[in-house]
């Protein structure tokens, strides 16, 4: 029997490698979709490759947008990326490395290519445990999000295939969330999950993203593999 298809967002950090190893799992067959939107951390373009090589992936593709035209984050512009922050102070509000409407426009470009792949599930790696405070990843914004796709799509409205949104990380920690995908054999040293790397590619581990990964393993009782400045 044929898997279904489905198309899973993979930027190349832990969190979407993990997602990308849960939709195969799970007995998708997954397209994986990356962005090369004008961040400063393009190091996580070639995590992506290798994350989608290692698993298999036939059907990879990376969209170039240009989120520098409009700025307004320190990952797509020349403001500094918060380094040394606590939990509580990552808590107190949006950071200024949240990306205007960033998963709303990615979302929209896993929504079209799903439709030309003929597929009725899409997989993001968003979490409302361990995060950064960004507004797009919350539970009602994904249902929300889900609720418009299957208004706006032919696929939907005359097809009769329903979207559904997976979001099989938004609940868990991070220590769950690697403990979830070693079990499933993902590689962690080759994901990339730093906002602001060295030009070799090695991680600051004072941003909050290294702070959070960081945080993730000590709590699942591990050595980070990735390699760090």
């Amino acid at each position: 029997m044929v898997s279904a298809p489905a198309v899973v967002l993979l930027s190349g950090g832990l969190d979407s490698a993990t997602t990308l190893a849960i939709a195969k799992d799970m007995g998708f067959r997954p397209a994986a979709l990356t962005f090369r939107y004008g961040q400063r951390h393009l190091v996580e373009i070639d995590a992506a490759r290798r994350v989608a090589a290692a698993m298999g992936i036939r059907d990879h593709r990376i969209a170039d947008i240009d989120l520098r035209v409009f700025g307004g984050s320190a990952l797509t512009s020349d403001m500094a990326v918060p380094k040394g922050r606590g939990d509580a102070e990552m808590a107190a509000g949006i950071p200024i490395t949240y990306v205007p409407a960033r998963n709303t426009i990615m979302l929209s470009f896993a929504l079209a290519f799903a439709e030309v792949i003929e597929a009725a599930d899409i997989f993001v790696g968003v979490n409302a445990v361990d995060y950064s405070g960004y507004p797009d990843c919350r539970p009602d914004y994904i249902a929300a999000f889900e609720r418009m796709a299957n208004l706006a799509t032919k696929a939907a409205v005359a097809d009769g295939r329903k979207l559904t949104l997976h979001t099989p990380l938004i609940d868990l920690t991070k220590g769950e969330i690697i403990r979830r995908g070693l079990a499933l054999g993902v590689d962690y040293a080759i994901t990339s999950t730093c906002y602001d790397p060295a030009p070799d590619g090695r991680a600051c581990g004072q941003c909050d993203s290294c702070s959070l990964r960081l945080k993730g393993f000590a709590e699942a009782g591990l050595p980070d593999p990735a390699p760090y400045v």
